[in-house]
């Protein structure tokens, strides 16, 4: 890797580390919140108002923040059929087309996120007390992890980096299988 760029990718490492612990202690949270929940529902017959609001705030933060992390690890939703059968060079192509389209729907969190939080910056909600915008700012802050993530991947890329090259040797489970199942012919064999 490029001596310019380690610094860069070190931090958006540590980054991608926090929030991804941040997800991780949400969920937590939120299991900890809904127990909560049930037992003050069905043991004390007294339900608080604030657990099923902050179980759906921390969700949405653990979905965001675990989404850009998968961005930034290559872990996210995709369709790779096409993948299997393009050259590396129509590999490296669409993998830069999906982080660009990956690009832009984050700016588009990150715009329609914060237009959703200045419309409710001024309502309070009941039941946590605080301001109706914490509700909008997961979206908001998961696209601006997601628009770094992918700008990095994107730059990476630009750069000379073989951020696709471990994706290259990966086959999917159902592809392996049959290659063995190929392989197991005597009068057929095939090299992967």
């Amino acid at each position: 890797m490029s001596n310019n760029l380690t610094p860069v990718v070190n931090f958006l490492t540590r980054l991608s580390n926090a929030a991804l612990w941040l997800a991780g202690t949400g969920l937590v949270l939120m299991t900890v919140f809904v127990a909560w929940q049930v037992f003050c529902r069905y043991v004390l017959n007294d339900s608080p108002s604030w657990t099923e609001p902050g179980s759906v705030m921390l969700m949405s933060w653990f979905i965001f923040l675990g989404a850009a992390v998968g961005i930034r690890e290559n872990n996210h939703l995709g369709f790779d059929v096409l993948l299997y059968v393009l050259p590396k060079s129509g590999k490296r192509v669409l993998r830069m087309i999906s982080d660009i389209v990956i690009l832009a729907f984050g700016a588009g969190m990150v715009w329609y996120g914060g237009a959703l939080m200045s419309l409710t910056w001024n309502t309070i909600l009941p039941s946590l007390g605080i301001s109706g915008a914490f509700d909008y700012l997961p979206l908001a802050g998961g696209g601006v992890l997601a628009v770094i993530f992918s700008l990095e991947r994107i730059v990476l890329r630009l750069a000379g980096e073989p951020i696709d090259d471990a994706l290259d040797e990966i086959l999917p489970a159902e592809i392996a299988v049959e290659i063995e199942n190929i392989n197991a012919d005597p009068n057929v064999k095939l090299k992967v």
